[in-house]
């Protein structure tokens, strides 16, 4: 088969389809095809042996061989996404063949025919009774492959055995006692087929609308994510150079207040010294003079008081050598380094952590063995407590979700039941019925993993923001209905509960604390007694279609644990 050397034009149609080239091939005479709508054309005629090319009906003996056109490296579009099955018989514009000069378009086409009408040539087909026994249909161009090629005769009729349409005089010969039917009968058989295919397609595209519903929601919650990342960023480095002001004035301060004590020092010896200067110039004075005189009874006389040495009234000053402001601004040079080492290392950390973190994680469709999830790690059920501590996320109670009769303590980390009324102000999210809460945190997309210490009875699990909140029915109460999956523990042992169905569980050791496990992608959450080795005591299987709470029933107290949180290895 010859093969073009040159890159094809974009203006290049296939004649068949009348689309834009797919996997272009030639075949010997230079003609250009769709590989698949030429493979498809030519299997019409496997059983005689003779191939011909549908534009110039060259004859081609065996079967050429259909390799695609290499392609044009530099100017081949890149495709991103595998293309669906194309149709080979798509529709083309035709034009009628009765009209001189300027062509008009076709409207209809006779199978007697095998013909193109244009609206004022078809006027006989309906006006005359010579052509009653003709049949119109709708234009769909390509009458030539309604035509037996074999014998020239409109194809009329549809052999079963070889799965191709035929015309009456091949029953005569080459599909002679075949299982031969109308192409009508055999159009509402196959029609079945495709009435089946396309439900399937619309149930397909209803599950891709939603989701890329999901998956735009997704990206604008990583949006949102990202923005209140940054802000939160921005304010704790506020808050740094705020703490770096401080710390400076600090220093400046100390540095200030020493510098005015040893000057204030300083005054105090240089007057001293000055002093001790001036009585030692006037004992020099004496001295000269008692030196200078000529009476001998005088000096004899001041002799005795003026030859006692004097007498040191100042300490000789020096500076400490080990006193130096030096070592501030060394302290401070320090504590730059100091906070430049930490800086560096969790901002390494974090950055490891977030690049090694796969964003989507692409889950195989239809047994597709090419689509890969990032990592190994992603698809493993964790199994000790350090692989649940790879999910751990950080929750807070939500304070407009608080029952009247709890108290939120520690930062919102704990929740504590009173006999007495709080007054909380008015909120739709309130559960006014039962003694609940939920936390602020939407839980949605990935894996999480938290747990949560408890006396009294207690009720822990997951629900939709939607669940109800108002009034004291199953409606609102967690495990009792659609949209809230939850475990109950008391001292005589654990009940799993959801849409009002319980699931009495064996016998287990009691714990007072509990691990929750949630894998939104993987549609499970399950409950663990928390040890090394993780006891597991019950686990949902659901179909999760909104993001996800963590919620609580408090009988007595319920506190959120601090949990160490590892990055997780991707």
């Amino acid at each position: 088969m010859a093969e073009s050397n040159f890159p094809l034009p974009e203006e290049i149609y296939c004649s068949l389809c009348m689309d834009t080239l797919r996997d272009p091939v030639t075949i010997p005479c230079g003609d250009i095809y769709c590989l698949e709508c030429i493979k498809v054309y030519w299997d019409q005629f496997e059983h005689m042996g003779v191939y011909s090319c549908p534009q110039c009906h060259a004859k081609f003996t065996p079967r050429p061989v259909l390799r695609r056109n290499l392609p044009d490296v530099d100017q081949e579009p890149r495709r991103q996404l595998p293309e669906l099955t194309p149709f080979p018989y798509m529709h083309r514009e035709s034009f009628c063949d009765f009209c001189v000069g300027r062509r008009s378009k076709a409207v209809k086409s006779c199978l007697m025919c095998l013909a193109y009408y244009c609206e004022t040539h078809v006027k006989p087909h309906y006006e005359s009774s010579t052509f009653k026994r003709h049949k119109l249909v709708d234009e769909t161009g390509h009458l030539d492959r309604k035509i037996c090629p074999q014998h020239e005769k409109g194809l009329e009729l549809f052999c079963r055995s070889d799965q191709m349409c035929i015309c009456v005089l091949c029953t005569v010969r080459e599909h002679r006692s075949h299982n031969i039917t109308s192409a009508e009968e055999e159009r509402i058989e196959k029609q079945k087929v495709l009435v089946v295919t396309q439900s399937e397609v619309q149930h397909i595209i209803q599950e891709r609308m939603k989701e890329l519903q999901d998956l735009k929601h997704n990206v604008d919650v990583l949006k949102s994510s990202a923005q209140r990342a940054q802000t939160e960023s921005d304010k704790t480095f506020h808050e740094m150079l705020q703490a770096v002001e401080r710390w400076k004035a600090e220093i400046n301060q100390m540095i200030m207040a020493n510098m005015q004590a040893a000057m204030s020092q300083a005054e105090g010896y240089v007057d001293r010294l000055e002093q001790e200067i001036q009585e030692l110039q006037r004992r020099d004075a004496e001295l000269r003079q008692i030196l200078e005189t000529e009476d001998n009874i005088h000096f004899l006389q001041n002799f005795p008081t003026l030859c006692v040495p004097p007498e040191a009234m100042v300490p000789k000053v020096l500076i400490n050598p080990q006193f130096s402001f030096g070592e501030m601004s060394k302290t401070a040079a320090e504590m730059k380094e100091q906070l430049d080492d930490i800086c560096k290392k969790e901002l390494s950390k974090i950055s490891k952590a977030v690049g090694e973190t796969p964003i989507y994680i692409l889950l195989p469709r239809n047994g597709d063995k090419q689509l890969k999830v990032p990592s190994r790690v992603d698809l493993q059920a964790p199994k000790t407590r350090t692989d649940f501590l790879r999910y751990s996320c950080k929750l807070s109670f939500d304070p407009n979700t608080v029952y009247k009769e709890l108290v939120l303590l520690n930062g919102n980390q704990k929740v504590v039941r009173k006999k007495t009324v709080q007054f909380y102000p008015d909120h739709p999210d309130r559960f006014d019925g039962f003694s609940q809460v939920l936390c602020k945190e939407p839980l949605h997309g990935f894996r999480f993993y938290w747990e949560a210490e408890w006396s009294g009875e207690f009720s822990v699990g997951v629900a939709y923001k939607s669940i109800s909140r108002k009034g004291k029915n199953s409606h609102s109460l967690l495990g009792y209905n659609e949209k809230s999956w939850s475990l109950l523990c008391s001292d005589s042992g654990y009940s799993a509960w959801h849409s009002k169905v319980d699931q009495d569980l064996p016998d287990a050791q009691r714990a007072t604390r509990i691990g929750v496990y949630l894998d939104y992608a993987g549609n499970t959450v399950a409950f663990y007694t928390v040890s090394e080795t993780m006891t597991l005591i019950y686990r949902f299987k659901a179909q999760f279609s909104e993001p996800l709470y963590a919620g609580f029933g408090v009988g007595s107290s319920v506190t959120l644990c601090q949990l160490k949180q590892n990055p997780t290895p991707h």
